[in-house]
């Protein structure tokens, strides 16, 4: 690798932050010599004078890397383009408002190559936020742990460490950023580790996000968990939903179609089929059983003839070349 360290950090209008970030990002590097690293700023489309502090930056000291979008993206795709750039062993991520701290780096990267851990997630115990954000955190930050499988205390959290093979075989993409351990989990790599870290109080602007971020960071929980599972075979989804919702409304059909002739053989009062709710409900579940097998069928074909792209990771390779 050209580098010990990349750290990564997406930029939205934080003109203020951002000179005291780099200069303590400076301080806590120059104490380690010996890591060689690169700062990689990405401007998701600011409307205040961060790109041209970014710029002047990065004439003036080598380390610091800039890459602007003609517009606002959104955080993931400025992870995703700073992992895409990024050249080093370990790839550290933080935000630009100074409410991550820059002294973890050091612990972080030594988590990464000393102990051997994929991806370490910094875990901001001690939240300096009001109460409107910190409960509906901890409840979100439960249901994904529930449904991921993964034991982390704080998905959302911005200072993260990643060892290079992780960040190179992932796409992050939409509003996925919260859940790259996911994301990194699905693609192969489990051993996920934490660090209590310090958050620090919002020192300059305010913050870009209100609480609508947590239905949309459950809905795509639900994406990601489903998209993770079925991409490659949707009719082992559908198939299976179509089978149970047509094989009810079967044996609904044939229960009440039974009951007739029942009632008929033994001169008991008759109700007409289409007289009975159950014979609408029978008839529902069918057609959506059948509209479901067919959804599976189209997705399966779409699937087949869609570009194929390698959907594994490669963790070492010997004797290549």
């Amino acid at each position: 690798m050209k580098y010990n360290l990349s750290i990564v950090v997406p930029v939205f209008n934080e003109e203020e932050s951002i000179p005291e970030l780099i200069a303590w990002i400076e301080r806590v590097m120059a104490k380690h010599p010996m890591l060689s690293y690169e700062v990689i700023m990405i401007d998701d489309g600011s409307s205040d004078n961060s790109w041209e502090i970014i710029q002047n930056l990065a004439k003036n000291k080598l380390q610091i890397k800039g890459i602007k979008f003609a517009r606002n993206y959104g955080k993931s795709a400025a992870l995703h383009t700073g992992f895409r750039s990024s050249e080093g062993n370990v790839v550290v991520t933080m935000d630009a408002d100074m409410q991550d701290s820059p002294d973890e780096i050091p612990a972080l990267y030594d988590m990464v190559v000393k102990e051997g851990y994929d991806i370490v997630s910094g875990w901001k115990k001690k939240r300096h936020d009001p109460i409107s954000k910190t409960i509906p955190s901890k409840f979100f930050n439960y249901v994904t742990r529930k449904i991921s499988g993964i034991k982390l205390h704080d998905f959302n959290c911005g200072l993260k460490a990643y060892r290079h093979k992780v960040v190179k075989n992932i796409e992050v993409y939409g509003e996925m950023h919260r859940y790259i351990p996911v994301i990194a989990k699905w693609n192969g790599f489990r051993k996920i580790g934490e660090k209590v870290v310090e958050h620090r109080a919002r020192k300059y602007g305010e913050t870009k996000y209100g609480l609508e971020r947590f239905l949309y960071g459950f809905l795509d929980l639900l994406s990601i968990t489903f998209v993770s599972k079925f991409k490659k075979s949707p009719m082992h989804f559908f198939g299976a939903m179509g089978t149970l919702s047509f094989i009810f409304g079967f044996f609904v059909t044939v229960y009440i179609i039974g009951k007739k002739f029942y009632e008929i053989h033994y001169s008991l009062p008759v109700r007409e089929i289409t007289d009975q709710p159950l014979f609408f409900l029978a008839l529902v579940a069918l057609i959506v059983g059948v509209q479901l097998f067919l959804a599976g069928f189209i997705g399966e074909m779409l699937t087949m003839n869609s570009p194929r792209k390698l959907d594994y990771s490669i963790d070492e390779e010997t004797g290549i070349g």
